[in-house]
């Protein structure tokens, strides 16, 4: 089987990525949609990965973008980069990639459909199962979450033997990798297909063995913004202390709460929710003072750098 139209389900901060990066090497790709508000607010995530992606090839054109720090792996390679040829397929990806609200308009003839919906174990249920009727027998449907397990939705798809995970990194034309993660019913010829796929969108493939919540990127990482927040809620000290903590003690580009952003608050609070049952006494953060103070920025519309404003303020 090969893979030439692609669905992605949800235009997100991730979903619009995993679209563009599809559609810069060659896919023909669909974002569904569920209603006009969603297209409203993805269409300018497209408008700015145009952007981003224009930036980057020139960056990568320069002396300065040719050091480690600054090459878009996702882009082209080293020996092979031709700005001009790299910019035509920023075009090309922009022009190309469809906006759809009907669902099985958007699915028929799929070869992939991309999962990448908010954090919600019900509303992921309930898109599998109004999906499974209208997706042609070859399709195979992967899920982009990032902390819930394939096997907690491999009944609902209908086809358990071509459903598994694929999670990417944020900014995925840099940070080029996609973690591949089978559940028990699935056949391993798709798991072997999606690491194909992976390789084939120019990202690094990182096969999870085992099924693992968060699984390897976000089992590192969701316990920093879990302690973050922590230390923010308890009034231990502010988001910009508690960032300059982290990166100027570690070297790394970004701190936690300047993560939080990038991913968004509304995921994060999505994630928060799921540990906001645990008994007070096993629970080793205040994960209710975390879902306070991150439903107060919601409310107020602090969205994180996709609405200008987060725990950070971003011009748009």
């Amino acid at each position: 089987m090969e893979i030439k139209k692609v669905v992605v389900a949800g235009g997100g901060v991730l979903g619009s990525q995993i679209a563009f990066q599809a559609a810069y090497c060659g896919f023909d790709v669909t974002i569904w949609l569920r209603s006009e508000g969603s297209i409203t607010r993805t269409q300018p995530k497209l408008d700015h990965l145009k952007e981003a992606y224009t930036e980057t090839v020139k960056l990568m054109a320069s002396p300065e973008g040719k050091t480690p720090a600054n090459w878009a792996r996702g882009i082209a390679d080293y020996e092979d980069f031709d700005e001009k040829k790299c910019l035509a397929k920023v075009e090309n990806a922009y022009k190309s990639i469809k906006l759809e609200l009907d669902l099985q308009k958007a699915v028929k003839d799929a070869d992939l459909v991309i999962e990448s919906m908010a954090e919600n174990v019900d509303e992921k249920i309930a898109f599998y199962k109004k999906m499974a009727p209208f997706l042609p027998e070859k399709t195979v449907i992967v899920t982009n979450s990032s902390t819930l397990l394939p096997s907690k939705f491999a009944k609902s798809t209908g086809r358990k033997e071509k459903y598994l995970a694929l999670h990417f990194a944020n900014t995925i034309w840099k940070n080029n990798t996609a973690e591949i993660m089978a559940q028990a019913d699935t056949d391993k010829k798709y798991f072997d297909l999606i690491c194909d796929f992976a390789k084939n969108i120019r990202m690094i493939p990182l096969p999870v063995r085992k099924e693992k919540s968060g699984y390897l990127l976000n089992s590192m990482l969701v316990p920093l913004l879990f302690s973050a927040m922590d230390l923010y809620v308890n009034g231990v000290s502010d988001p910009e202390s508690i960032d300059k903590a982290w990166t100027l003690g570690t070297g790394a580009p970004k701190g936690p709460f300047r993560i939080l952003d990038t991913v968004g608050l509304t995921t994060a609070y999505n994630i928060v929710q799921m540990y906001v049952k645990i008994p007070s006494f096993l629970a080793p953060y205040n994960f209710k003072g975390m879902a306070k103070m991150l439903k107060k920025y919601i409310d107020e519309g602090k969205l994180g750098m996709s609405s200008g404003e987060g725990f950070y303020k971003y011009q748009k």
